[in-house]
């Protein structure tokens, strides 16, 4: 449970998070934190605490006698989940899912590839599990059943994978695929071809066939661009 306080300043993020992301307040305008704490009906500490959370996601900058300064798009931490998901409930949406998923295509396969040479015997039996459970809620109408499982197997690829650059990227992609179910960008049911793709990445990682598994989630990312030329033109 939440204290108080980060409950407070998680209220002006709210706010003003997706208020910067969207450009309600554009690059250079300046936030003063008197006039924010007043708005918010909070104290000064909680207003400096979520001021302190929005600079370390790169979006403002404190200055002494200036104030809380918006930086430009260039210098936001485009990978902070917290960011993706405030951009995701933008206008932006569809260039955000669009530019996410082109990176699930540039790294994803590669990681897959890695995968097939690096799993270990725990992360291929957990990587099988999650592609069964991605079939099971693969019709009725399930997305969230099978968002959990969808995004635990991206998650063990990208840990499979024996690089930890890639391994970082797990909550880069699991917002990407969390944001496309939340934002209604995915059929009612997931493609039936995406699903059993799923599953033969799965045996090609424990069959440590590289070249296979690297191939088999090109097509995944491939189809996941499709869908978003259909769904968030």
């Amino acid at each position: 449970m939440s204290t108080p306080g980060r409950g407070l300043h998680g209220r002006v993020l709210d706010t003003l998070g997706p208020a910067i992301t969207a450009g309600e307040y554009p690059p250079g305008s300046v936030l003063r934190t008197d006039e924010l704490a007043q708005r918010f009906d909070v104290s000064r500490s909680v207003m400096r605490e979520a001021v302190r959370v929005l600079e370390s996601m790169y979006l403002v900058e404190s200055r002494r006698r200036v104030g809380v300064t918006v930086r430009p798009k260039s210098e936001w931490n485009v990978y902070d989940p917290q960011v993706i998901r405030w951009r995701l409930a933008g206008a932006d949406r569809p260039g955000q899912l669009r530019s996410l998923t082109v990176l699930r295509s540039a790294i994803e396969p590669v990681a897959a590839g890695l995968a097939a040479r690096h799993a270990t015997s725990e992360q291929c039996a957990e990587l099988t599990e999650c592609a069964l459970g991605m079939v099971a809620h693969s019709r009725g109408h399930k997305l969230e059943g099978y968002l959990l499982h969808d995004v635990a197997f991206h998650r063990v690829i990208l840990d499979a994978s024996g690089n930890e650059m890639f391994a970082r990227l797990g909550d880069v992609v699991a917002e990407v695929l969390t944001g496309r179910t939340q934002h209604d960008v995915m059929f009612e049911d997931p493609d039936p071809a995406a699903v059993t793709l799923h599953v033969q990445v799965a045996e090609a990682v424990r069959a440590g066939d590289a070249a296979r598994a690297e191939e088999l989630t090109r097509q995944i990312t491939a189809g996941a661009l499709r869908e978003l030329d259909i769904l968030a033109p």
